[in-house]
């Protein structure tokens, strides 16, 4: 989820950091600052329990956060939450690793969907599981997908906090100056590539779609609904090696073929902010984003077409990355009092205004039937395309080899994305590095 919202949460993608297991090694011996755990258990003389939350938001998701918060501690005056740990989601993982280390971590913490099975190896994180099925969390009316990211070996280890899903953002203009219909649900990946084709002008700067070619999780992510289209999975059955050594082949074929055409700006720099620029510049006709991106494609005027994933077989499928409320154990007074946070902040009432305020989709059906976001839905050329495309949407495995799979895999798609390398042979140094990722012990 990554500034691609507008200062909403930079880096929405959450841009896999490079050696995440590297990080959370090296980061054992640091301090940090602020209240957290310890021998404060939170609570007052007069029973009031103050929490503190890492929000990891900045800008306009930030002030919707401190007005929920604001109304959660009207409703319940005997807790008080403390939005503290100043940092953004893009490091939150290097501050709770290190909190964790020394002792003195918060009551709750926004976590990235790709790292909370490493996050979750600590006794320290709340199972929810026990919350879940007992309290009034719309755990049931929840996409699956939401609730796929935040368990871990059949436990809830978090709660979601942001969900989003893939889709294909058109620019009407440059259709209709290419004499190209605009796509429909269940185009294929040909049509796709094929589209992109006739789209680009290479003497006019235009490109018919862009690609992140950094090689990180922003580079990753828009190849695993093509995997799963195909019958592939990240990791198969065995839980030793990856699950996508055919598939990943043919999909990276739709790479090499938009590489071949000269049809795909490759975006050199983290957080696709080029990529983006150049759609909203009218020089891109095609992109694959989420709906963080629709401010800016309405604010930068464009004209524009959302329509779902392309597909192999005609199924829809696309992906969702949600991130996460993390919870930690700082006592039985304090942990209530997260729980209870958390649980009033994921039901609908509160969601939607979440949802609204800070660009994500709906985490259950009960908040998708609120009128406000039904509103939204009007307002927004394509936003309901993103939100029925969570019936189709699958997550990547809450896995600890995970961000090594995706590295290998990252460098694979820029290799075939640069001319480098061929789809097979990519394939087989990509499947060599994450195999021997999987095989270690964790």
């Amino acid at each position: 989820m990554d500034a691609v919202r507008r200062g909403v949460r930079p880096s929405r993608r959450g841009v896999l950091r490079a050696g995440g297991g590297a990080l959370l090694a090296g980061a054992a011996g640091a301090a940090v600052s602020g209240c957290g755990a310890g021998t404060d258990d939170g609570v007052a003389a007069d029973g009031t329990v103050t929490i503190e939350v890492w929000h990891g938001q900045a800008d306009t998701a930030k002030k919707v956060l401190h007005n929920l918060v604001t109304d959660f501690e009207r409703e319940h005056p005997k807790i008080r939450v403390d939005l503290g740990g100043g940092v953004l989601s893009d490091v939150m993982l290097q501050k709770v690793t290190a909190a964790l280390a020394a002792g003195s971590y918060p009551d709750i913490a926004y976590v990235f969907g790709s790292d909370l099975a490493r996050v979750a190896r600590g006794p320290q994180v709340v199972d929810l599981t026990d919350t879940v099925d007992s309290g009034p969390l719309p755990w049931k009316n929840y996409w699956a997908a939401a609730r796929d990211a935040v368990t871990v070996n059949g436990r809830v280890r978090a709660a979601p906090a942001v969900l989003d899903a893939l889709a294909v953002v058109c620019n009407k203009r440059l259709f209709r100056e290419a004499g190209v219909d605009l796509p429909e649900a269940g185009w294929t990946w040909g049509d796709f590539t094929e589209t992109a084709r006739r789209l680009t002008d290479r003497a006019a700067g235009r490109f018919g779609t862009g690609w992140p070619g950094t090689g990180d999780e922003d580079t990753v992510w828009r190849l695993w609904p093509m995997i799963w289209d195909l019958g592939g999975d990240v990791v198969d059955d065995s839980g030793k090696g990856i699950g996508f050594a055919d598939s990943g082949i043919r999909a990276l074929e739709v790479v090499a073929g938009l590489a071949r055409d000269r049809s795909v700006y490759v975006d050199p720099k983290p957080g696709s902010e080029q990529m983006y620029q150049v759609f909203q510049s009218g020089r891109m006709g095609m992109v694959v984003t989420g709906p963080w991106q629709l401010p800016d494609i309405r604010q930068a005027g464009i004209d524009h077409h959302v329509v779902p994933l392309p597909s192999f077989s005609g199924r829809p499928v696309t992906i969702s990355g949600p991130d996460t409320w993390t919870l930690f154990d700082n006592g039985a007074a304090r942990s209530r009092a997260a729980r209870t946070f958390v649980t009033w902040l994921t039901q609908p009432a509160q969601d939607v205004r979440w949802a609204v305020g800070a660009g994500s989709l709906p985490l259950s059906r009960r908040t998708e039937a609120q009128p406000a976001w039904r509103r939204k839905v009007e307002e927004t050329e394509g936003l309901s395309v993103f939100t029925e495309a969570l019936d189709s949407a699958r997550v990547r495995p809450v896995h600890p080899a995970y961000p090594e799979v995706s590295q290998a895999l990252g460098r694979a798609v820029v290799s075939v994305l640069l001319g480098r390398s061929s789809p097979g042979a990519a394939l087989r140094s990509c499947a060599d590095e994450a195999d021997a990722a999987l095989l270690i012990p964790r």
